[in-house]
């Protein structure tokens, strides 16, 4: 086991495993191509760092090494078998590691940190969690269902997709929750707005409704006007309120909170890492006086309690780690699912072909474009449209332009084209973008035939 600092004690290790218990995700991992995957959620929302170390040490151990970050900021861990999942639960056990079980409640991932919050939504975010862990029976909601209680700030969750969003807003009369059904922060239809002691029993009344609907309801099913004619009684109308939102601040970088803090965020190229490079990251963190890691959507994670000089530093050991550490790196704007050998479904090799993208069409990736490389036309790394997205499929890859995976194609190339074509798309920009034009529009004012025509010719 790589190691850097003096392990726990046995007891200790024996006592925290006690305390814990088991995990739904460990107790139900998912097949794949590598072997099983276990999903983890901390149910503080962070790790420490030895924390962390040991869940690196253990995939080393009992899986294949890698472990990623999701696109809503959930770890996984790859390469597991049937005789060492119960290896890999006793090593989170005896680590200490509490993991969220339960309906996915999440919140941003500075949450209470993010000088900019308009209010810390982890108290409420808890207070949900305990209220629907009392509930006798309990509810039956559809496995994936998740809910999203974001307090603003700079690395707030609007473009994530949630069945239940609660945002903190700021009225005439105080701080107030409003409540959304499905999709994103700007997709999302506003229901009702809540004062703090209503929000928690609000929830669980739209909760119960979609038990009642059936264990594979979801946010995006449920009547709009039904569920505010339900609340009315309880809580104001979210008529006319206007949310001026900016785009939520990208991982990989340095942030400077407006208290002063720094927060180091560090990107995992291509959702990935492996074990002993992150163990190599967190050494050195935690010897510069890193206390504490949250994992962020868009595949990466925050390290909190180094100051500013210190933050350097280990943002230049990540970087020559292979890690994301800047908002203008260019793999910052290619999505991968896990592709072939990983995944059973995948017909692409979709870290390979990232690599490719990369470095053949470095035009594409300037901030407003997001290439999307899905291994077969499920899209589980990007459910929302991309600007140019490429599915493996039996025959090659189809290019779709402006559209999800599942969507009908407008090119196709084959394994030995995918540079070529990728170079084309690049030239493409290159030769016919105005000054001061992004890659987005340029691509939006050529329109999809010519985009599928030069894709095609390379």
């Amino acid at each position: 086991m790589t190691s850097c600092a003096t392990p726990r004690s046995e007891g200790a290790a024996r006592d925290a495993a006690m305390r814990r218990g088991a995990c739904p995700s460990l107790a139900k991992p998912m097949q794949t191509g590598d072997g099983l995957l276990v999903r983890l959620r901390p149910a503080t929302g962070s790790l420490s760092l030895a924390e962390l170390r040991a869940l690196a040490a253990a995939a080393e151990r009992f899986g294949n090494g890698i472990l990623e970050v999701t696109a809503r900021g959930n770890l996984q861990v790859r390469g597991l078998t049937a005789t060492n999942i119960a290896g890999l639960a006793s090593a989170i056990g005896e680590a200490g590691i509490a993991v969220a079980e339960g309906v996915a409640i999440e919140t941003p991932p500075l949450a209470g940190v993010d000088t900019d919050e308009i209010a810390d939504p982890r108290p409420l975010a808890l207070a949900l969690r305990e209220a629907v862990s009392a509930l006798d029976p309990a509810l039956k909601l559809a496995p994936k269902l998740s809910i999203i209680i974001d307090g603003g700030g700079r690395c707030h969750l609007d473009d994530i997709v949630a069945d239940l969003r609660l945002k903190a807003v700021e009225t005439d009369d105080g701080v107030a929750w409003l409540l959304s059904l499905g999709g994103t922060a700007r997709m999302a239809r506003p229901v009702a707005l809540f004062a703090g002691e209503e929000a928690v029993p609000g929830l669980l009344a739209v909760l119960r409704r979609l038990a009642a609907v059936g264990d594979a309801a979801r946010g995006r099913g449920l009547d709009a006007e039904a569920v505010k004619n339900e609340l009315a009684g309880e809580t104001r109308q979210p008529a006319g309120l206007i949310l001026a939102t900016e785009p939520a601040v990208p991982v990989a970088g340095l942030h400077r909170l407006a208290d002063g803090t720094t927060v180091l965020g560090v990107g995992l190229a291509f959702a990935q890492a492996d074990a002993a490079s992150l163990t190599a990251l967190l050494c050195k963190a935690e010897e510069l006086g890193a206390a504490e890691i949250r994992f962020a959507p868009g595949h990466g994670l925050f390290v909190l309690g180094l100051d500013r000089a210190a933050a350097a530093v280990v943002q230049r050991l990540a970087f020559s780690l292979g890690f994301r550490i800047a908002p203008d790196d260019p793999r910052n704007h290619v999505a991968t699912c896990a592709g072939s050998g990983a995944c059973a479904s995948a017909m692409m090799e979709t870290k390979a072909v990232a690599r490719v993208v990369v470095d053949a069409a470095p035009e594409l990736l300037d901030g407003s474009v997001t290439v999307h490389l899905s291994g077969c036309s499920k899209g589980c790394a990007r459910p929302s449209s991309a600007e140019l997205t490429l599915v493996g499929a039996p025959s090659g890859y189809a290019l779709v332009v402006n559209g999800t995976a599942s969507v009908a194609p407008s090119a196709y190339t084959d394994a030995n084209g995918i540079r070529s074509a990728f170079a084309q798309l690049g030239a493409l920009v290159r030769k016919n973008k105005d000054a001061g034009e992004s890659a987005r529009s340029c691509l939006t004012r050529l329109g999809a035939a010519r985009i599928a025509a030069a894709f095609e010719q390379g």
